[in-house]
């Protein structure tokens, strides 16, 4: 049970003084009831409501975002970058601590799990706990058979050598220009600097775009538009815990 200033300030996004004015003017409910009383306390299980939008009383949440082209995922951008973070996509949902497990580069789309729970990030990206990571590349260059082997035996990288991947040819064809392309679907167990990108290079191709459709058991939403997202639903959030 907490109360429900520290409610509104925890899973609402308000200050303790903004919750206080929204409790006074009557834009806060439990169970359907107006309360206007900051000392009274809310559980889990009570539908706590602000300006008519349910707050979700948990510690922790767990979202699914179709990441769009032109945002970062890093913590750390690179110096001089000013593109937008993928969190600031999460401006109205009040919660604090989120962060994207993993990363994706800039120009990728996909697949990004945002969360606050410190955990759950570890679970799915320590190297050591190998969770597949799924994309769907469109190439320019060709691909064959003698590339899926390459994939299957891994690439040696100034800084690291890559484990196995698994490279399956969806289609093949010519580009506008005339020269080879392919759309692909490669499976990852690590997550390096550009590594599918880098990979096709050691093949001769050039990513032109890439998607990230899965990690671990966890599919890709695909009614998300680019810059939607969703909260994990709890079949989905029970796959990917510890």
């Amino acid at each position: 049970m907490e109360r429900l200033d520290k409610i509104l300030s925890n899973y609402g996004g308000l200050t303790r003084s903004d919750a206080k004015q929204a409790l006074k003017a009557g834009r806060v409910k439990v169970n359907g009831a107006v309360i206007k009383d900051p000392a009274v306390k809310a559980a889990e299980t009570d539908e706590v409501t602000l300006d008519g939008k349910q707050l979700v009383l948990s510690k922790y949440r767990y979202f699914m975002l179709n990441k769009p082209a032109g945002y970062i995922s890093s913590t750390e951008p690179e110096p001089g970058d000013m593109s937008p973070n993928v969190i600031s996509l999460f401006k109205n949902e009040g919660v604090k601590g989120l962060f994207p497990v993993g990363r994706l580069d800039k120009d990728t789309t996909g697949l990004l799990i945002v969360t606050n729970d410190g955990e759950i990030g570890h679970r799915l990206t320590a190297p050591g706990k190998h969770v597949d990571k799924t994309y769907v590349a469109k190439v320019k260059g060709e691909l064959n058979d003698s590339a899926v082997e390459a994939f299957a035996a891994g690439f040696e990288f100034k800084e690291f050598t890559s484990a196995p991947a698994v490279l399956e040819i969806i289609e093949t064809g010519l580009d506008s220009d005339g020269g080879e392309c392919a759309v692909a679907k490669v499976t990852i167990h690590e997550g390096k600097f550009h590594q599918v990108k880098r990979m096709f290079q050691k093949v001769g191709c050039e990513v032109a775009e890439l998607k990230r459709i899965s990690m671990g058991a966890l599919n890709l939403d695909e009614t998300l538009k680019p810059g939607e997202y969703r909260e994990l639903k709890p079949e989905e959030l029970k796959n990917i815990m510890p």
